[in-house]
């Protein structure tokens, strides 16, 4: 199917979704490839065969129980974090991927300055080709909406799909995105080493989905300090602990502020949503490390605005405008990325 015949049957079921919201099992998702069909749902009281993504060598999912708290910003730096680590053996960089699963509200797009990017190519086999920036290979079904007649962006686009919909353009998302990177054949020839997987917040039909389906090696689990954060955030951890996803380990985003006139050698962190107690008596609760706690940094949200991970921001102008928190904040998620990628590993081996 040609790139111009697959956007005529995107816009075409786009505007069936709207105007009459019909569900059946023979629809294709807006945008989705139509052939090479992903495996099914467990049936109930079958088997869960679980599976690994072609060509990735490791899966590592980025998750929250509320949304709001940074998670996707979190995912995209955490994917740049592994970018900048080297393999032991061969002294190259990881190649690392970022796949955007949040269906109704994608954000991947505009973090990596991908929201005009229009849609991606196909390959021969009708795979989806990753849309690259900033180095890192992008899927999200951001790329895949049509724009509004007014607009060169997705932003006004809405998804109005039940949960049929949903699992399958996951399903999708997951199995039929070419992440080769045009290098074919198994074992070290794989074409990304890590894939970072960012999540929708709660216990819906994505996590879910991603659990049964596929062999995940690690989750992180983000939140900020407030109790009704916290709350939602146990329940994800138990939704992933039933499918069996291992959590690698809590970070703790927005949990303190350092003015950026403050003192190099003896910043004083400000709690501005309170104190971190009960978020380490959760992970001590519940047994699951606390891989960071990152400060509230406005330049963060300003590169994420801009399509930038933050590391990448020049650092005299970090140090200009964020101070000790902006170089506390590129330094904490660069040691989750190590100790993200030691866990996944020391957990397979």
């Amino acid at each position: 199917m040609s790139t111009k015949t697959r956007l005529s049957v995107m816009l075409s079921l786009f505007s069936n979704f709207l105007d009459h919201a019909k569900l059946t099992s023979r629809e294709t998702p807006q945008g989705l490839p139509r052939n090479n069909a992903p495996p099914q749902m467990p049936r109930r009281g079958g088997p869960m065969v679980k599976r690994g993504i072609p060509n990735v060598r490791k899966v590592i999912a980025v998750a929250s129980g509320k949304g709001g708290v940074g998670k996707s910003t979190v995912a995209v730096n955490l994917a740049f974090a592994l970018a900048s680590l080297r393999d032991p053996i061969t002294a190259a960089r990881l190649r690392v991927g970022i796949l955007d699963l949040d269906i109704f509200g994608p954000s991947v797009p505009t973090l990596m300055g991908l929201e005009n990017s229009g849609e991606p190519e196909l390959t021969e086999g009708g795979a989806l080709t990753p849309l690259t920036n900033h180095g890192l290979p992008t899927m999200s079904m951001g790329y895949l909406l049509p724009r509004s007649p007014d607009s060169d962006s997705t932003h006004d686009t809405p998804v109005v799909w039940r949960g049929l919909m949903v699992q399958k353009a996951v399903q999708q998302l997951l199995f039929d995105v070419d992440w080769s990177m045009g290098v074919r054949g198994q074992g070290a020839d794989v074409g990304l080493d890590a894939l970072v997987v960012d999540m929708p917040p709660g216990t819906g039909d994505v996590p879910l989905t991603l659990g049964q389906l596929v062999k995940v090696d690690g989750a992180v689990i983000v939140s900020t300090p407030q109790d009704v954060a916290l709350a939602d955030v146990r329940k994800g951890i138990a939704m992933l602990r039933k499918v069996d996803v291992p959590i690698t380990g809590l970070l703790l985003n927005n949990a303190h502020y350092f003015c950026p006139t403050c003192s190099p050698s003896r910043p004083e962190p400000h709690h501005l949503f309170g104190p971190p107690d009960r978020f380490h008596a959760t992970a001590a609760r519940l047994g699951i490390p606390v891989l960071a706690e990152l400060p509230l940094v406005p330049g963060v949200s300003t590169a994420a605005d801009a399509g930038v991970p933050y590391a990448l921001v020049q650092q005299a102008k970090r140090q200009a405008e964020d101070g000790v928190g902006g170089a506390k904040w590129v330094q904490g998620m660069g040691e989750v990325g190590m100790q993200v990628w030691e866990s996944v590993n020391a957990r397979s081996g």
